[in-house]
């Protein structure tokens, strides 16, 4: 069976909308010329549509007419590199899923370690940022919440006070290995990142021995100024937090 008939076949498998590359295709790389003049040939006969360089999709057939793959399918393959997560989605689309803001972000922000990925393709408009340790698929989330932590005081249509509330409970739903990592990493972010992720941890009665590392990490002769009050923050002033 010649490269064309085995990307067909392979292609078959694939679910309606779901987007793919040439890795997904099991193409090797000396075959992607080849495989380009293949994939044109199915863009058209209309059997699949082009979403980006090397990214392509099949489109769903309704009673509505075509339908595009979704956000998430549009996204994925910039957060991905050879197959592994290399970028995460931050900034206020993220809060918003978060429930720390009901504002919905025209622009989304796209954070990674190693690159710059900026996106303009029809709605679907992203600006890079540097994330703080390398991405993966075991601690995207985690990067996540700690970047809400650091902009804390510029989530949109959210008060400090609210965001401490909500980043508190999403925090108490997390398992032991989990915190862990929530500590790991923030011992990477600024400072007033690591003194508030340690007073919502001690707040909510965590004990861990991994608060003490994170404290230890702060200087003490540095306040930080977030402005919340004692009574919506027990343990702010364990924290140097004024």
């Amino acid at each position: 069976m010649n490269l064309a008939s085995q990307i067909r076949n392979r292609i078959k498998q694939l679910p309606e909308g779901k987007t793919f590359g040439y890795e997904d295709l099991r193409i090797a790389k000396e075959e992607y010329s080849t495989a380009a003049k293949a994939l044109e040939r199915m863009q058209k006969e209309g059997l699949i549509k082009k979403v980006s360089k090397g990214v392509f999709y099949k489109p769903e057939q309704t009673v509505f007419g075509e339908l595009k793959p979704d956000y998430s399918e549009l996204l994925r393959p910039f957060l991905f590199e050879n197959g592994k997560r290399v970028a995460y989605e931050t900034g206020t689309s993220l809060y918003n899923r978060l429930g720390l803001t009901t504002q919905m972000a025209f622009r989304i922000k796209i954070a990674s370690r190693g690159k710059r990925i900026y996106i303009n393709r029809g709605s679907l408009k992203a600006d890079a940022v540097k994330s703080y340790a390398e991405v993966t698929e075991s601690n995207y989330e985690i990067l996540g919440l700690l970047d809400a932590f650091k902009d804390i005081k510029r989530i949109p249509d959210c008060t400090l006070v609210q965001a401490v509330r909500r980043l508190s409970a999403i925090l108490k739903k997390l398992g032991e290995k989990q915190i862990e990592s929530l500590i790991k990493y923030a011992l990477v972010y600024p400072p007033r990142v690591k003194a508030l992720v340690g007073a919502v941890l001690q707040n909510n009665g965590y004990e861990g021995k991994g608060l003490e590392k994170l404290k230890n990490s702060l200087n003490p002769l540095t306040t930080i100024k977030l402005g919340i009050k004692e009574i919506d923050l027990l343990t702010k002033n364990n924290w140097y937090i004024e």
